[in-house]
């Protein structure tokens, strides 16, 4: 298996904690644990032994042909550091059965006591079996089996017959207990998910999203079910008689937690996904209507070979090999899909440039401009300086163009058409203002590029206090301006966000929207579907950093309110998605409430939306230092966020850290960047590399990493 999945499951004994039952361990705040892909990724070169993959009904499963021992583990590899199976959970499985012959068991998954001088005699048989002993023999080394098995040896397991489905455990006095559901459907030729759930009471059986069967026993679940020194086997006890017939997709074990919400309502319920392995996920290939594998010589299609290709109904099956990627993909009618890509990994982060500038930066902003390169414009603190744009010339920023700036906070870079354009939060006054003594407004200004001058020009300037941010977005082809106006003066917080409109006619950008906020610091702007939404970052109200941030829907012409989250000095908001999942991560700043002392190491807090629920819930909880950016970015088919740690109410020289998605395991840290005072990230490419760039708000340098993959 992966270095990366053993790491996991350290990662996740870290979570488990003592209970107050004698001195044994009790597993505790565990997230899913995907038994099957544990067994299947162990090499990811090739498929473990003892298995096969087939299709059914034009889904893929695993085929069991022999109990080998690679399909099985010890507990302690998942339940780390656990004496006692978790009091409740879930198991939720996907499979597809054949008819069950008369009285015959077949178990889909257990957990056994260690191995008793019986186990290892028919370890023993099974060797026998290769060797040319006589039926006599072989009889009579089975009753020799059968006289020394020892009763208890089964802890836990699921197991499929005739009469129904058996959740069967180890009770009191090592007797083995049977929870049975009879009648249930799933011999039937057909693909099925099922979601048991497990409680000290009560046992729940939902198949395929319907209405849930339910049993009551005389005796509960018990809640010292010692697993010391056992071993997990799937699709098997552990040896051949039971051995699971069908094809198993999914099979997930949910510690501590009911999972029928997390499966149910599904457009597809009787394949719908919790966990499924890699190497199951289909392609779209064209049925047989016999469900037969393909022979070789009837699979066998040609290979374009170039650095283009054509799909088509036509073409449908077409292979294409594309030399510059090392992918090889086939035509699914109208797009090529990917069948083996040379993907990029995220091997280690390199300094890259170290850039001293004319002042501590509070923001950056990379963006490409058409003809001309790559540029990133540099929020410098200093109005005497002013701020900088920076041009990627062969392999680093060198200097472009200086502009007067007064406290720049932020910029942001948008298009109208051809035209580019980038606008400035100031958060001092310009020294070509008139002088007025407790003057409380500043003067943001958006430039734009000119093509003949080869410069930003000022173009407009805009009223704001103390702005923060900008976010520049398009919606039914209008383009909008939203600042973020921090404050007032120097107490009052509480006061207008602005949503600017461009007027074709006009030619400039006017009021269209006010929104109340309360020290705001940052705006995010994202679409999910036809749905446009937009969220600012509210940091403090006067008194206290708890206060809710908002999230505004887009209904008739103007931003509503669509959801309020509390936040603690929130700074900035990062959208992403992962597959179809939405995800919002927001940077909390410090805790701070009235004359209490300020809490700088708190959490920082990734929300997913719950499409049926229809609102952002808490998916993860990150320590961070002061956070004042997220930034997200995807190299290959991995995921990544980094965090600007900035104070940790004794220093500014932190670790700011990047963390890699890893499924239900969420974010995890797997880099430590040294940075000071930093104040943003930014991810940007050039000519196939990867980038990312940092400023910091403390001291007057600027420095971008490499990521070297592999």
């Amino acid at each position: 298996m992966s270095e990366q999945i053993f790491i996991l499951f350290l990662l996740w004994g870290l979570r488990v904690t003592d209970t107050t039952t004698g001195t044994w361990k009790q597993c505790t705040d565990l997230l899913p644990l995907d038994l099957l892909s544990f067994v299947l990724e162990r090499d990811t070169s090739k498929l473990v032994p003892g298995v096969s993959v087939k299709q059914a009904l034009g889904v893929r499963g695993v085929h069991f042909l022999s109990p080998d021992a690679s399909m099985s583990f010890p507990s302690s590899q998942i339940l780390v550091n656990c004496d006692l199976f978790p009091k409740e959970f879930s198991i939720v499985l996907t499979f597809k059965v054949n008819r069950i012959t008369p009285k015959r068991n077949e178990y889909i998954f257990s957990l056994l006591e260690p191995k008793n001088a019986a186990e290892e005699m028919e370890e023993s048989l099974q060797k026998d079996k290769t060797k040319n002993l006589s039926g006599e023999e072989l009889g009579m080394k089975k009753k020799h089996i059968r006289k020394h098995e020892e009763p208890g040896r089964v802890i836990l397991g699921l197991k499929l017959s005739q009469s129904g489905l058996h959740f069967f455990f180890k009770g009191q006095e090592e007797a083995v207990k049977r929870w049975v559901f009879r009648g249930t459907p799933l011999a039937d030729n057909q693909w099925h998910t099922l979601v048991f759930v497990i409680d000290h009471h009560h046992m729940r059986l939902t198949v395929d999203c319907k209405s849930p069967l339910e049993i009551i026993p005389s005796r509960p679940f018990p809640s010292d079910l010692n697993i010391q020194g056992s071993r997990v086997h799937i699709g098997s006890r552990g040896r051949w008689k039971g051995l699971f017939s069908g094809l198993l997709r999914q099979l997930v074990l949910v510690p501590n937690s009911d999972a029928t919400h997390q499966m149910c309502p599904s457009s597809d319920p009787q394949l719908a996904a919790l966990s499924v392995p890699p190497l199951l996920l289909d392609l779209p290939v064209r049925k047989q209507q016999d469900d037969r594998r393909l022979t070789s010589s009837e699979s066998a299609q040609p290979v374009s070979v170039g650095l283009e290709s054509s799909c088509s109904e036509l073409l449908q099956g077409q292979l294409w090999f594309n030399p510059l990627k090392k992918g090889l993909y086939v035509c699914n009618g109208s797009a090529w899909i990917t069948v083996l890509e040379d993907h990029k990994r995220l091997d280690y982060v390199l300094e890259h440039q170290v850039l001293t500038t004319s002042s501590e930066t509070h923001d950056v902003e990379v963006f490409q401009i058409p003809g001309v390169g790559l540029m990133a414009a540099m929020a410098h603190r200093s109005s005497a300086s002013g701020s900088a744009v920076y041009l990627w010339i062969h392999s680093g920023f060198q200097l472009y163009q200086n502009i007067s700036t007064y406290g720049a906070l932020a910029w942001r870079h948008f298009r109208m058409g051809k035209k580019v354009f980038l606008v400035v939060s100031n958060s001092g006054a310009g020294t070509d203002r008139q002088p007025n003594k407790g003057s409380e407004m500043d003067f943001s200004v958006i430039y734009k590029w000119s093509n003949r001058r080869k410069r930003f020009v000022q173009f407009q300037t805009l009223q704001t206090y103390c702005a923060r941010d900008w976010e520049a977005f398009s919606i039914s082809q209008h383009t909008y301006l939203a600042v973020a106006n921090h404050r007032q003066g120097d107490n009052n917080h509480t006061i207008n966000s602005v949503i600017y409109r461009w007027n074709r006619s006009t030619k400039s950008f006017e009021v269209h929207q006010m929104l109340l906020t309360s020290g705001a610091y940052d705006w995010e702007f994202f679409t999910v579907g036809p749905y446009h939404f937009l969220v600012v970052a509210n940091a403090f109200d006067g008194v206290t950093t708890s206060v809710d941030s908002v999230i505004y829907i887009w209904i008739d012409g103007r931003f509503q309110v669509f959801q309020t989250i509390k936040t603690f000095c929130a700074t900035d908001w990062e959208m992403f998605q992962i597959g179809s999942r939405v995800f919002l991560v927001v940077a909390n700043g410090h805790r701070l409430s009235g004359n209490r002392p300020s809490q700088y190491t708190i959490n920082s807090t990734i929300y997913e939306l719950d499409m049926s629920g229809q609102l952002f819930v808490r998916f993860q909880d990150i320590v961070t230092h002061s956070a004042v950016d997220w930034e997200f970015f995807s190299l290959g088919e991995e995921y990544f966020l980094v965090v600007a740690n900035s104070y940790n109410g004794e220093s500014y020289s932190l670790n700011s850290i990047l963390y890699r998605w890893q499924g239900y395991e969420g974010f995890v840290p797997v880099h430590w960047l040294p940075t000071i005072g930093c104040s943003d990230w930014e991810f940007f490419s050039s000519k196939g590399e990867s980038y990312l760039i940092y400023s910091s708000a403390k001291t007057p340098l600027t420095k971008v990493f490499k990521l070297k993959t592999y």
